[in-house]
């Protein structure tokens, strides 16, 4: 194979490869929460139904993953969410959001109350949210801190 063809054969690897995303692929998003702030918890999920919405009034699919840790993981706990009652009804509304609570964060919190932390049902208790942020990075989601 001449050198022509070697170099016309990646070019067209590389121009396949960078095409976006067609319409039907699934898009990806994780929205951070790492604030004990009422506002910006409430912003999160109104990114959330937001992006949702449109994406769904377009006929695609998204997958939102909310990723609390540090003082954002009281959006995620029974015992202090200043957010409670939204997002309960949020989560049972929404099902193509799923909520991640940082492991390390929790046990923090736990050893430093010297009690459990309790999260709400739908809470996914994750290793470290920082890391999972970083694998769901690297897997195609786009990262949005609000």
């Amino acid at each position: 194979m001449n050198s022509f063809v070697k170099s016309a054969l990646a070019l067209l690897a590389f121009a396949v490869i960078s095409l976006p995303a067609s319409a039907g692929d699934m898009h990806k998003l994780v929205l951070q929460i790492s604030d004990d702030n009422p506002q910006k918890m409430n912003t999160v999920m109104n990114v959330a139904a937001n992006v949702s919405r449109l994406y769904s009034a377009r006929g695609e699919e998204i997958d939102i993953k909310i990723v609390a840790f540090n003082k954002g993981l009281h959006m995620l706990r029974s015992d202090t969410s200043p957010v409670a009652k939204r997002i309960s009804n949020f989560a049972a509304g929404m099902p193509n959001v799923e909520f991640q609570a940082c492991g390390n964060t929790r046990s923090a919190m736990a050893k430093k109350s010297g009690k459990d932390v309790p999260l709400f049902k739908f809470a996914e208790v994750v290793p470290a949210g920082v890391v999972s942020i970083i694998e769901l990075d690297e897997k195609g989601y786009t990262v949005v801190r609000p």
